[in-house]
């Protein structure tokens, strides 16, 4: 155990980076880029990337690391003991909670919503402005949670 959770720690930091990294691009510029588009296109692209973005590489770096985090914790909390294991807890709970969670909590519900919408219809620019601010702000507890995380991680290794 000893040799496994350090490069656990590894694999979730690099995870993490990754994650927030992709949700970075979203809250910084895809979004607003989606939001230029006429209403219909925007939820059409929005839609298709929602169906496009489920690939095996992906939902492993989203849930994988998630269940890597769970891993940590259960060893944090079951008496692993180590320089940096606040720093650890810190990084797998705020990782789980983040990401994982707000994304099935969140994310996806609003995801959901989006595509039983129609994109035709005369309220689909207010279920497309609502959309856009309830999913960008989830996001954006995405974006800051993974990168905390990568540094907690990296704070517990070194």
């Amino acid at each position: 155990m000893t040799k496994l959770l350090p490069t656990l720690t590894i694999i979730a930091a690099i995870g993490s980076g990754v994650v927030g990294g992709v949700f970075f691009a979203f809250s910084n510029f895809v979004m607003a880029a989606l939001a230029r588009l006429p209403v219909p296109s925007g939820i059409a692209a929005m839609n298709s990337i929602n169906i496009t973005v489920i690939t095996p590489t992906f939902m492993t770096a989203l849930f994988g690391t998630g269940l890597i985090c769970l891993v940590l914790i259960a060893a944090v909390l079951l008496g692993w003991s180590q320089s940096g294991t606040y720093w650890l807890l810190a990084g797998a709970v705020l990782y789980f909670v983040g990401n994982p969670l707000v994304t099935m909590v969140f994310n996806v519900p609003l995801n959901d919503a989006l595509a039983a919408a129609d994109p035709t219809s005369a309220n689909s620019a207010a279920v497309w402005t609502n959309y856009l601010s309830d999913w960008v702000m989830w996001n954006h507890v995405r974006t800051i949670t993974s990168i905390v995380a990568m540094i907690c991680f990296i704070m517990a290794l070194i």
